[in-house]
Order: structure tokens, then C-alpha cells, then sequence
């Protein structure tokens, strides 16, 4: 191995991006072989090191490569049920045209789908256990996976989501019970394989796919109601569905007795400022599901910069007394950037510079600094530490710089 190959090594394996880029920029070879005889690129798939791949990918890595096994590193992919890996992959070398290949894609992925990934696991390496379970997050994504540890192998549980994307791309129509049902055997609706299906049938958004899910509103599944709910939601936002969809969600929201399928559908309303809409919202101010309470905010018609009625105002004062912390700190985020400088919003953000949520303390901080309430100065005491760099927007952390930056050139406003 040569230097050059052995410091971009070291960068793949300290899942370093930008390194990897620099490096590939002054012409290190982006097929280098590691240590192992194999392409960097592996390695960067089974460390799930997405960026990594990417730039990879983009400087020339061949993720069809055949590699001694039999496998390519696009394969590789599939097998550790890497989704974000599979896609970045494909969108790094365009279209695939070859029949051969995409038949072998598939096949791979159908056949951890059809047999199950910890079962297929168990299957290719011969291994009895124990099997190390966790469940982890996808950055990128925003999804949740099962990962799964045996005989040395790692994988995630993402291969039904793979199935579909490939599907997808390679103009396969898959029929909407099939993706549901795909969607139904994930454990839940923040699982990988569930947002799989519902990615799928929204790109489609035809009457086919709107009809099937409106369908399911009086299904008796809860779970089916609720991707439906999730489904019509999407669909209506990209397509000439928004009146159909107000026509659905305002009678099941109030039809509706699931608490989870209520939350899904009066998302499902928080797209149409109407009074019907608000109407309905203000309904569950008293619930007894705090998850339903958290909804009735974002029902809120909403007009000149979040101006709203009297009433719905006070509704939102009233959940900030609410017994439960999310519904506190749901309500606490929307008087935050609710535009009216009266006392009453003032003295219930400052209600919440003690929430036991530091997000909650952010935003009470944040509305008072806006209003130039000196009380913001002691609750940016309260919030406590924070990584700034995690945040992708330090505006609201900034509040109370830029209210003494008013206090100091005259321009803050007299309480």
C-alpha cells in the first residue's frame, strides 16, 4: 500500500469526509484497496459511513465493482441493509441500465426481505448466538432501524425499504397493499421500513394511491389509519388534493377515538387555515390524551406573521398551564414567535424558563428576548449548557445578545 493510499485509509477509517475529499482532490485513487484487499468503499459501507461513500462515490469509486467474493460494494450495501448507503450509491453513477444488474439487486434485496434479516443473518453466517440487538437512528434520515450483531456481521433491519427504493427506480410498480404491508411488519411508524413504503406512494401521488388510503380511513386497524392519515397528508401537499383532503380529515377528526389515528389526522388539518379547521383544533382543548392536547396548537388559523383570534389565543395560554410538560412546552414554542407583546404571553413564557425540557427554556427565552423582557437575561441562566454546533440555526440562542445590544443603543422597547 502507498503512502498516499495508506493516509486515505486512515481517513476512511477515522470516518473523516472532508479528509477523504481533500485527499481524493489532490489524486489519491478512489478505489485504493485497505489493508483487506478490498475497495475503500467497503469500508465505508459497513462502518455505515454515508459521507464517507459519497465522496467516494463522487470522486470515481466503482460500487460495481466485482469483488473476490462475488459481491460489489453496492451489494455490500444492500446485505447491511444501509438505505441511505444504497441511494447514495445509485445517485453517484446515474441510472442503471444494465438488466443483469438490476435483477441482481433486487434479488438480493427480496431475498433479505422474504426471509427476514435476522433470520437471512443467521442463515449466511451459521452462527447460533447471541445475537446483539440495538435499536439506532439514522441521521440522515431521521429513522429508526434494528440492528443486529452476529458472528462478527452487522446489520440493520432496512431491507424492505431498499426493496422498494430499487422498485422504485427501476419503474416497478408495486401494488399499494404490498408497500402497506411492508409498512404494517415494521414495528412502527419511525421505523425505516415503514417511511420506505410511505416515500414510495408519495412520489407516486396519483388518484390510485389517494383512493386506497382514503380508503383505509374506516379500516379497523389503528395502524392502517394512521399511515393513511400520514399518506393523504403528503399527497395533498404536492398535489390537486387539498380540498378532498379538508373534506376527509375534518369529519374523522371528529369521528375518530384512537388517540395515535387523532394525533395523524389533526396533522392531517394543520395544512388548511380555516375556521372549520381551528374549530375542530379548539375541540380537544381538554382531551385526555396530552399527545391530542399537543396538536391543537398547530390547528391554529394563522394570518399576518401567526396573528390569530382572541379565542385561540387564549387556548394557547391555557395549555401553558397544562398539567402535562409536552403540551407546556408545545404551547410555550408557539406564543414564543406569536408577534403581540402582551403581558399575559410574557408572564406565561416566563412561566417556563423552569420547564424541566431545556428545549422548552429555549423557547421562553427566545420569546421574552423578542419582547425585550429583562427576564430573559436570569433564564438564559437556566437553560444550561448547549452544543451550539448541533444546532443548524443559532438564532433563537442568540435572543439575548441582541436584546443588550437594544438595551445598550436606546432602541429595546419600555415595558
Amino acid at each position: 500500500m502507498s503512502a498516499a493510499d495508506s493516509r486515505l485509509a486512515a481517513a476512511v477509517r477515522g470516518r473523516d469526509a472532508a479528509a477523504v475529499g481533500e485527499l481524493l482532490a489532490a489524486g489519491s485513487d478512489p478505489d485504493a484497496l485497505g489493508e483487506d484487499g478490498l475497495p475503500l468503499l467497503c469500508a465505508a459501507v459497513a462502518s455505515y459511513d454515508v459521507p464517507v461513500a459519497e465522496v467516494l462515490v463522487a470522486a470515481g469509486a466503482d460500487p460495481y465493482r466485482r469483488l473476490p467474493d462475488g459481491s460489489t460494494p453496492l451489494l455490500r450495501a444492500v446485505d447491511c441493509g444501509l438505505v441511505a448507503g444504497v441511494t447514495a450509491l445509485l445517485d453517484g453513477t446515474g441510472p442503471v441500465t444494465d438488466a443483469a444488474v438490476r435483477a441482481e439487486l433486487l434479488d438480493r434485496a427480496r431475498q433479505w426481505h422474504a426471509t427476514g434479516t435476522l433470520a437471512e443473518l443467521r442463515r449466511r453466517t451459521g452462527a447460533p448466538g447471541p445475537v446483539v440487538r440495538v435499536r439506532v437512528r439514522d441521521a440522515n434520515a431521521f429513522t429508526d432501524y434494528e440492528q443486529f450483531t452476529l458472528g462478527g456481521v452487522t446489520v440493520r433491519e432496512g431491507h424492505s425499504e431498499i426493496l422498494g427504493e430499487l422498485e422504485a427506480r427501476f419503474g416497478i410498480r408495486t401494488p399499494f397493499e404490498e408497500l402497506l404491508g411492508r409498512a404494517l411488519a415494521s414495528p412502527g411508524p419511525e421505523h425505516a421500513d415503514w417511511w420506505g413504503s410511505f416515500i414510495v406512494l408519495c412520489r407516486r401521488g396519483d388518484d390510485e394511491t389517494w383512493g386506497s388510503a382514503a380508503a383505509l380511513r374506516s379500516h379497523p386497524d389503528p395502524l392502517r389509519r394512521i399511515f393513511a392519515a400520514q399518506l393523504l397528508k403528503a399527497v395533498a401537499e404536492t398535489g390537486p388534493y387539498e380540498r378532498r383532503a379538508l373534506e376527509i380529515f375534518l369529519p374523522w377528526a371528529v369521528e375518530e377515538k384512537d388517540p395515535a389515528v387523532l394525533c395523524a389526522v389533526l396533522n392531517g388539518l394543520t395544512d388548511h387555515d380555516t375556521p372549520e379547521a381551528e374549530a375542530v383544533g379548539l375541540s380537544f382543548l381538554a382531551h385526555p390524551d396530552p399527545d391530542v392536547r399537543c396538536m391543537v396548537p398547530y390547528t391554529l388559523m394563522l394570518s399576518d406573521r401567526l396573528l390569530t383570534t382572541p379565542v385561540a389565543l387564549d387556548a394557547v395560554l391555557t395549555l401553558v398551564r397544562d398539567e402535562d410538560a409536552d403540551v407546556r412546552r408545545v404551547a410555550g414554542a408557539w406564543l414564543a414567535e406569536y408577534p403581540d407583546n402582551t403581558p399575559e404571553i410574557a408572564d406565561a413564557l416566563a412561566s417556563l424558563l423552569g420547564h424541566e425540557d431545556q428545549m422548552a427554556r429555549v423557547w421562553a427565552v427566545h420569546g421574552l428576548a423578542q419582547r425585550d423582557d429583562p427576564r430573559c437575561v436570569a433564564g438564559e441562566r437556566l437553560v444550561g449548557p448547549l452544543e451550539r454546533e448541533e444546532w443548524p440555526d443559532t438564532w433563537m440562542l442568540d435572543g439575548v445578545r441582541r436584546y443588550e445590544e437594544r438595551l445598550r443603543d436606546g432602541s429595546a422597547r419600555k415595558l
